[in-house]
Formats: C-alpha cells, structure tokens, sequence
C-alpha cells in the first residue's frame, strides 16, 4: 500500500441522500476500472446490467472477499454486504455495467 493513496468515491454520482441512506449510481463501460474506494458502511448493490465483473481488495481491506475474485453478473439481483471493504471494480464483460449501490447510515 502507498502512503499517497487517494480514495476515491464509489461510484459516478449520490442519486439520493437522507439520514438513512445514501444511494450512489455506478456505470462502467467495458475494460474500465472505479475509483480506489472504502466502504464506511454495510451496503446493498442493486445491480441492473453487465455480464462479468471483478473486484481487486487492497492489502489493507476489512472484506471477507479474497484479494482479486471475478463473477457472472446477475442483472436485476441484489447483494447485502458489509463494511469494510477497500477495493476497486473492474468491468471484464463485453457490456456496460450498471450498478446501485445503497449504503445502510448507522
């Protein structure tokens, strides 16, 4: 891990914030990476389109998901995870990806 590295947000924009929940829409076109980000919060993906996704941890992450792990997107499937998380999404499929991603204030 370098000591210089930027967290980024998770996601392209906040489409909805209140005390509760803040709702970020991530699209990522084929070959394209997100932001390096941190997940605060337990959260839930709603994930609308794709067809292959992976996700890259950082040494330092908190997730129970292994260090580079890829998987066959679901659209129209949801995900509860939980916090911790320091990683980047990577599209490998050959469509854009498109994702909510819905995290749960304490």
């Amino acid at each position: 891990m370098s000591d210089t590295r930027v967290l980024g947000p998770m996601g392209d924009s906040i489409v909805f914030e209140n005390d509760r929940v803040r709702i970020w829409e991530l699209t990522l076109a084929p070959g394209t990476d997100s932001n390096v980000h941190q997940h605060e919060l337990d959260y839930i993906l709603v994930i609308l389109d794709g067809d292959r996704v992976a996700a890259q941890q950082e040494p330092d992450t908190a997730s129970p998901f292994p260090e580079y792990f890829e998987a066959d997107v679901t659209p129209n499937s949801v995900v509860f995870v939980e916090r911790g998380g320091i990683e980047t999404a990577k599209n490998i499929g050959a469509k854009p990806y498109h994702e909510f991603i819905i995290e749960l204030k304490d």
